[in-house]
Protein backbone atom coordinates (compact mmCIF):
# COMPACT_ATOMS: atom_id res chain seq x y z
CA UNK A 1 0.00 0.00 0.00
CA UNK A 2 1.78 3.59 -0.80
CA UNK A 3 0.00 5.93 1.60
CA UNK A 4 1.82 8.95 -0.04
CA UNK A 5 -0.01 7.84 -3.09
CA UNK A 6 -3.41 7.27 -1.45
CA UNK A 7 -3.31 10.90 0.61
CA UNK A 8 -2.02 13.09 -2.11
CA UNK A 9 -4.58 11.39 -4.33
CA UNK A 10 -7.24 11.86 -1.82
CA UNK A 11 -6.39 15.49 -1.22
CA UNK A 12 -6.46 16.78 -4.91
CA UNK A 13 -9.78 14.93 -5.98
CA UNK A 14 -11.16 16.91 -2.79
CA UNK A 15 -10.64 20.10 -3.93
CA UNK A 16 -11.26 19.23 -7.77
CA UNK A 17 -14.61 17.43 -6.87
CA UNK A 18 -15.32 20.14 -3.99
CA UNK A 19 -14.57 22.96 -7.01
CA UNK A 20 -16.56 21.19 -9.39
CA UNK A 21 -19.76 21.26 -7.09
CA UNK A 22 -19.51 25.10 -6.47
CA UNK A 23 -19.40 24.91 -10.31
CA UNK A 24 -22.15 22.92 -11.33
CA UNK A 25 -24.51 23.33 -7.91
CA UNK A 26 -23.33 27.26 -7.07
CA UNK A 27 -22.96 28.40 -10.62
CA UNK A 28 -24.79 26.69 -13.40
CA UNK A 29 -27.66 25.21 -11.46
CA UNK A 30 -28.45 26.59 -7.99
CA UNK A 31 -32.13 26.05 -8.65
CA UNK A 32 -31.44 21.99 -8.16
CA UNK A 33 -30.41 23.01 -4.68
CA UNK A 34 -30.71 26.08 -3.40
CA UNK A 35 -28.85 27.40 -0.84
CA UNK A 36 -30.08 27.58 2.92
CA UNK A 37 -29.21 28.83 5.94
CA UNK A 38 -28.66 25.26 7.41
CA UNK A 39 -26.22 24.32 4.65
CA UNK A 40 -22.86 23.69 5.81
CA UNK A 41 -19.99 23.70 4.02
CA UNK A 42 -17.47 21.71 5.98
CA UNK A 43 -19.97 18.46 5.74
CA UNK A 44 -20.36 19.41 2.14
CA UNK A 45 -16.29 19.11 2.19
CA UNK A 46 -16.45 16.59 4.39
CA UNK A 47 -18.84 13.76 1.58
CA UNK A 48 -16.64 15.39 -0.96
CA UNK A 49 -12.85 14.17 1.05
CA UNK A 50 -15.02 10.75 1.90
CA UNK A 51 -15.86 10.63 -1.74
CA UNK A 52 -12.75 10.73 -3.14
CA UNK A 53 -11.16 8.74 -0.73
CA UNK A 54 -13.57 5.25 -2.07
CA UNK A 55 -11.73 6.27 -5.62
CA UNK A 56 -8.46 6.52 -4.35
CA UNK A 57 -8.67 3.09 -2.78
CA UNK A 58 -10.22 1.14 -5.46
CA UNK A 59 -8.00 2.95 -8.10
CA UNK A 60 -5.03 2.24 -6.56
CA UNK A 61 -5.56 -1.40 -4.52
CA UNK A 62 -8.01 -3.37 -7.23
CA UNK A 63 -8.12 -1.36 -10.17
CA UNK A 64 -5.01 -0.21 -10.74
CA UNK A 65 -5.68 2.74 -12.70
CA UNK A 66 -2.64 5.46 -13.26
CA UNK A 67 -3.73 7.56 -16.07
CA UNK A 68 -6.18 10.31 -16.12
CA UNK A 69 -7.86 8.93 -19.50
CA UNK A 70 -8.82 4.95 -17.63
CA UNK A 71 -9.42 7.13 -14.31
CA UNK A 72 -11.82 9.21 -15.97
CA UNK A 73 -13.66 6.60 -18.02
CA UNK A 74 -14.09 4.55 -14.55
CA UNK A 75 -14.92 7.52 -12.77
CA UNK A 76 -17.80 8.09 -15.88
CA UNK A 77 -19.15 5.10 -15.28
CA UNK A 78 -19.58 5.03 -11.21
CA UNK A 79 -20.69 8.31 -11.51
CA UNK A 80 -23.78 7.47 -13.68
CA UNK A 81 -24.34 4.08 -11.31
CA UNK A 82 -24.03 5.97 -7.76
CA UNK A 83 -25.94 9.26 -9.79
CA UNK A 84 -29.09 6.89 -10.59
CA UNK A 85 -28.70 5.28 -7.43
CA UNK A 86 -29.05 8.71 -5.42
CA UNK A 87 -30.89 10.84 -7.83
CA UNK A 88 -34.24 7.88 -7.48
CA UNK A 89 -33.89 7.70 -3.71
CA UNK A 90 -34.23 11.51 -3.23
CA UNK A 91 -37.17 11.63 -6.26
CA UNK A 92 -38.53 8.84 -3.76
CA UNK A 93 -38.33 11.03 -0.14
CA UNK A 94 -39.60 14.17 -2.45
CA UNK A 95 -42.90 12.20 -3.57
CA UNK A 96 -42.68 12.88 -6.99
CA UNK A 97 -40.39 12.05 -9.83
CA UNK A 98 -39.29 14.67 -11.87
CA UNK A 99 -37.49 13.43 -14.70
CA UNK A 100 -35.99 16.57 -15.95
CA UNK A 101 -34.18 16.79 -12.13
CA UNK A 102 -33.18 13.30 -12.36
CA UNK A 103 -31.35 13.49 -15.87
CA UNK A 104 -29.92 17.06 -15.02
CA UNK A 105 -28.62 15.56 -11.26
CA UNK A 106 -27.35 12.67 -13.70
CA UNK A 107 -25.09 14.09 -15.99
CA UNK A 108 -23.61 16.33 -13.58
CA UNK A 109 -22.36 13.36 -11.52
CA UNK A 110 -21.11 11.74 -14.88
CA UNK A 111 -19.40 14.68 -15.49
CA UNK A 112 -17.73 15.61 -12.08
CA UNK A 113 -16.94 12.27 -11.17
CA UNK A 114 -15.36 11.54 -14.72
CA UNK A 115 -12.87 14.63 -14.01
CA UNK A 116 -12.54 13.86 -10.42
CA UNK A 117 -12.00 10.02 -11.05
CA UNK A 118 -9.38 11.66 -14.03
CA UNK A 119 -7.48 13.89 -11.49
CA UNK A 120 -7.30 11.04 -9.15
CA UNK A 121 -6.09 8.37 -11.51
CA UNK A 122 -3.29 10.97 -12.57
CA UNK A 123 -2.55 11.88 -9.74
CA UNK A 124 -1.75 8.23 -8.37
CA UNK A 125 0.18 7.48 -11.60
CA UNK A 126 2.30 10.11 -10.81
CA UNK A 127 2.66 9.59 -7.22
CA UNK A 128 4.14 6.03 -7.75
Amino acid sequence: MNTKSLIFSTITGTIVYFLLGWLFYGMLFPDLYPASEEQSMLFIFLGSLFYVLIFSIVYSHWAAVSTFKTGAVVGLLMGLLYSLSMSFYMASSDGMLDVEHVATETIIGMISTAIMGGVVGLTIGKSK
